[in-house]
């Protein structure tokens, strides 16, 4: 996506492929999901983060999701929910007994959970810039899990505050000195 008018073309395929499903959604309810698959937390922020024009070089590489392996719903939400602080904004199955896709996000931070077995291997490791290391470590600490009681090293490139989700990944949040 380059531009406003993709993103609300988006919202309008959106909406169009849930209606051929029987899931009848407004259009403003469309804007508001393609603004969370962004990162943003609703129609209007995002509106302000795109521009109308493309990139001088017609290149606009806006950023990566990270796809991590899941094993459990349950343990994902457990961690990347209640302990992370992120917010489900959608999932997806093909159909029941089927494994998991979701996606997660905070702060303009978004990953995607997969169940799924060619989506990506277990024991990756994700590099999250950030600024509030300190308050976002005592955050966690202050939830009593059980499964992680992380500390903040300091390194020649910044704090880095690293955290193993139940699946063997690990997410390393890193405040730049």
């Amino acid at each position: 996506m380059r531009t406003y008018r993709d993103a609300k073309s988006m919202a309008k395929t959106l909406r169009e492929t849930l209606g051929e499903r029987d899931v009848a959604i407004t259009h403003s309810q469309a804007l508001e999901i393609v603004a969370k698959q962004f990162g943003c937390k609703d129609w209007n922020v995002l509106g302000a983060a795109i521009d109308e024009a493309p990139a001088h070089d017609g290149i606009d590489l806006t950023g990566a999701i990270p796809i991590l392996r899941i094993f459990s719903p349950d343990k994902a939400s457990e961690f990347y929910l209640d302990f992370l602080g992120f917010t489900k904004d959608w999932e997806h199955r093909f159909g029941d007994n089927f494994p998991i896709y979701m996606q997660v996000s905070r702060s303009g931070l978004t990953f995607h959970l997969s169940e799924h077995h060619g989506d990506a291997s277990p024991g990756s490791t994700v590099f999250v810039r950030m600024q509030g290391i300190e308050a976002y470590r005592t955050e966690l600490i202050g939830k009593a899990y059980t499964y992680s009681k992380p500390g903040i090293e300091d390194l020649p490139w910044g704090r880095v505050l690293e955290v193993p989700d139940p699946f063997g990944n690990r997410i390393r949040f890193c405040e730049q000195k």
